[in-house]
């Protein structure tokens, strides 16, 4: 399950909760640090988030949790 979608969004959800907004390279930094989530399964992750309205990046360039 450590590839999964579902789990990967988890933990990247999970990291901007506690976290607030984040750099997508902060980001990286947290998740790598935390389950040694590769970029590209970042980036997956962030698409799905977006998909289904649960993250966005905003006009700083940040991840942004969607309210």
């Amino acid at each position: 399950p450590k590839n999964c979608i579902y789990y990967t969004g988890g933990i990247v959800l999970s990291i901007l909760q506690n976290y607030g907004n984040l750099p997508i390279d902060d980001l990286y930094a947290k998740v790598k640090q935390q389950n040694g989530m590769t970029f590209p399964v970042l980036l997956l992750s962030l698409d799905w988030l977006y998909l289904i309205n649960a993250a966005i990046i905003n006009e700083k360039g940040e991840v942004k949790l969607c309210s």
